[in-house]
C-alpha cells in the first residue's frame, strides 16, 4: 500500500509540473496580446482547466491501458515513468523550452515499459495509431486552422478601425483563451488520471480498469494549481519571441488551438497542448508574411518536439532498476 500511495503522489507531482510547464500554451496568446494581465490570465486558466478535466476518459482509458502492456506492468514500471516524466519536465522548463509534457509522459511508460518486459511490454499499434499520427498531425492542423481563420477574419472585418478592431478581439480572447485551457484539463489532466488509474488497477485496489471519481477530483485540482503558479519561462518565449502578436492573431490561434484539442480529446487522442497552440501561433503569424515567424525559435521549439519522448524515455529506462531495487 505504502508504494501505491507513493506512485499516486508522484503522479499528482507530474499532473502539477504539467501544468505550470503548459501553462504557456494559453497564457501567452492572452499576455502578448495584452488581453489580460498576466495573473488573472493564469487564474481563469486554471479554472477552465478544473472544469476541462470532468468532461471525458477517452484520453486517460488510452493513457492507462492502450499504450502499454497492464497485465505486464508494475508499479515500480509506473513510477520509473513518472519520474523520467518529471525529470525531463523540469529540465525544458529551466531552459524555457515548450516541450511537450504529454509526449514526456507517454515517453517514460514506454522507456520503464520496454526494460522491464521488453517489446511486448508495448502496445506498437496503440503507440503509432493514437500518439505518433495525432502527433505529428495536430501542430499541422493547428497551424492551417489558425492561418484560414484569421485570412478570414481579415476579409469579413477590414472595415473597422483598428482601435475597435484590438478592442473587440481582445474581448474575444477572454473566450477563445478559455477555450483552450477547458481542452488543455480534459486532455492533460486525463493523462494523470490514466497513470493512477493503472496503478491502482495493478495493485489490485480496483478490479477493471476505469477512473474512480476522486481521481479525477484530484487531478483536476492538482492540474488547475499548477496551471496558477504558472510557468512564465515558456511564456515569454511563446507570447514574445516568435512573434510580436496582435488580439487578431491571439484569437485566431486560441480558436484553432483549442478546437484542434477538442477534437483529439473526442478520439482519446494524448495530444501535445504545446505543440498545437506553437504550430496555431505560428499559423496566424504566418498570415502576416513568412519572415514575420522568428522560425530559428520555431525551430527550436521543433527540436524539442522530436527529442522530448525518447529523451524521457531514456531516463525513465535508466531509473528502472534503481527504483525496482529501492522499492
Amino acid at each position: 500500500m505504502a508504494l501505491l500511495v507513493l506512485v499516486v503522489a508522484v503522479a499528482l507531482a507530474f499532473d502539477f509540473t504539467n501544468g505550470f510547464h503548459d501553462t504557456a500554451n494559453y497564457v501567452a496568446t492572452w499576455v502578448g496580446t495584452r488581453a489580460l494581465s498576466p495573473r488573472w490570465a493564469v487564474l481563469i486558466s486554471a479554472a477552465a482547466n478544473l472544469a476541462g478535466a470532468f468532461v471525458t476518459t477517452a484520453v486517460a482509458t488510452t493513457v492507462g491501458k492502450g499504450l502499454i502492456d497492464t497485465g505486464l506492468v508494475t508499479e515500480q514500471t509506473v513510477l520509473a515513468a513518472l519520474f523520467g516524466a518529471i525529470t525531463w519536465n523540469l529540465l525544458t522548463w529551466r531552459a524555457g523550452l515548450p516541450s511537450s509534457s504529454t509526449h514526456a509522459l507517454i515517453g517514460g511508460l514506454i522507456g520503464a515499459a520496454l526494460v522491464q518486459s521488453g517489446s511486448q511490454g508495448v502496445k506498437w499499434s496503440g503507440l503509432w495509431h493514437k500518439v505518433v499520427v495525432p502527433g505529428a498531425a495536430s501542430p499541422v492542423i493547428g497551424f492551417a486552422g489558425a492561418f484560414v481563420l484569421l485570412v478570414a477574419i481579415y476579409w469579413l472585418f477590414h472595415r473597422l478601425t483598428p482601435g475597435i478592431a484590438n478592442r473587440g478581439f481582445r474581448a474575444g480572447q477572454l473566450f477563445s483563451g478559455s477555450w483552450v485551457a477547458f481542452t488543455h484539463g480534459a486532455n492533460d489532466a486525463q493523462k494523470t488520471m490514466g497513470v493512477i488509474a493503472l496503478a491502482l488497477y495493478t495493485h489490485g485496489s480496483i478490479s477493471s480498469f476505469y477512473i474512480p471519481t476522486w481521481v479525477k477530483v484530484t487531478a483536476g485540482l492538482t492540474i488547475a494549481a499548477g496551471t496558477y503558479v504558472g510557468g512564465w519561462r515558456i511564456v515569454r518565449t511563446l507570447g514574445q519571441r516568435i512573434y510580436k502578436m496582435q488580439p487578431e492573431h491571439g484569437f485566431a490561434a486560441q480558436v484553432a488551438a483549442g478546437t484542434t484539442l477538442y477534437a483529439g480529446t473526442h478520439f482519446g487522442f494524448p495530444i501535445s497542448t504545446t505543440h498545437v497552440v506553437s504550430g496555431s501561433v505560428m499559423g496566424a503569424g504566418a498570415t502576416r508574411r513568412l519572415s514575420a515567424v522568428r522560425w530559428g525559435v520555431a525551430g527550436n521549439i521543433v527540436v524539442a518536439w522530436l527529442v522530448t519522448l525518447p529523451a524521457a524515455a531514456l531516463v525513465a529506462a535508466a531509473l528502472y532498476y534503481p527504483v525496482n531495487w529501492i522499492f
